[in-house]
């Protein structure tokens, strides 16, 4: 198993451009596997396929993935070509990962799908994405979308991209099983993990499927200091049995201590999450690289 350690630059406050590049350079000088950009249209977080072009042009080695895109509400010929040309111009670097978005009323108004409307429009566009990226021409008539002979194109480097799945819920984790490449654990444990998986691969096998053993992977989240209200929040939403300190390590020792236990039960992708916002990536990303780096095998 091949361990790999990303970064993911969540809904932080206090994006800017400067900050950005400047991580984006220490990632890719400090040898991190990839980046990961999370989708909020309320936050102050670059948009992940603009922030992804952005790094692509900065970094020749990064891998590029979304963590995650939300899927319903876009027009998924159009969000073909669009990821298809970042495949293209980042030279195969590109990783997709989607999700059906938060339940947050500001940013369900801002992609216009009602939420009980999501799992459906989900399911029909995600088949449609990998057609577009692999057949000349699709056909397709059905509940939300009507295709004709339709051409897009480039086609993207990799013949597809591996897809990954968020989601955590019973019936999110039956879609992964289903329709996905891989899967994204985020605000779980590692024992959730490993039940997850379970499920993930009961439902693939029952459907003449298997998931990649190396296409499991979680956001690991950590914060130095207080964890945010919003994000204590949302833990007590996703997981109300869990105590936010448990969740989020705090130090380095529990960082590489929470690394190992995903790793132990066969989470081999790891996406570091700060839940602060770094006043200096460089600083920031250097003692970690150091002691994380290493897990890498």
């Amino acid at each position: 198993m091949k361990v790999r350690i990303g970064y993911g630059f969540g809904a932080q406050r206090g994006f800017t451009a400067e900050g950005f590049g400047e991580m984006v350079d220490a990632l890719d000088e400090l040898g991190f596997d990839s980046l990961w950009l999370s989708e909020r249209i309320t936050a102050d977080a670059p948009d992940p396929i603009i922030g992804l072009a952005v790094a692509a042009g900065r970094s020749s080695r990064l891998k590029l993935g979304t963590s995650v895109q939300v899927l319903p509400g876009r027009n998924p010929a159009v969000l073909a070509k669009e990821l298809a040309t970042l495949d293209v111009l980042s030279g195969g670097r590109f990783l997709p990962a989607f999700g059906l978005g938060i339940a947050h009323p500001a940013e369900q108004q801002a992609f216009g799908i009602e939420r009980t409307e999501r799992a459906a429009y989900f399911e029909e566009a995600l088949p449609l994405l990998r057609r577009f990226w692999l057949e000349d021409a699709v056909d397709h008539d059905g509940e939300r979308f009507h295709y004709s002979a339709l051409r897009v194109r480039p086609h993207p480097v990799q013949r597809p991209p591996d897809i990954w799945l968020g989601g955590r819920a019973p019936a999110e984790l039956r879609r992964v099983g289903r329709l996905a490449d891989g899967w994204l654990a985020s605000f779980s444990m590692p024992d959730e993990c490993a039940a997850g998986r379970v499920i993930i691969d009961e439902v693939a096998a029952a459907h003449d499927r298997a998931i990649d053993p190396e296409h499991f992977g979680a956001m690991v989240f950590y914060s130095p200091g207080q964890i945010p209200d919003p994000i204590r929040t949302l833990i007590a939403q996703r997981s109300p049995n869990v105590d936010p300190h448990e969740l989020i390590p705090g130090t380095l020792d529990q960082l590489e201590q929470r690394i190992g236990e995903y790793v132990a039960v066969g989470f081999s992708k790891l996406v570091l999450v700060p839940m602060h916002n770094p006043e200096h990536w460089v600083s920031e990303l250097e003692p970690i690289a150091r002691r994380v780096r290493p897990l890498e095998t």
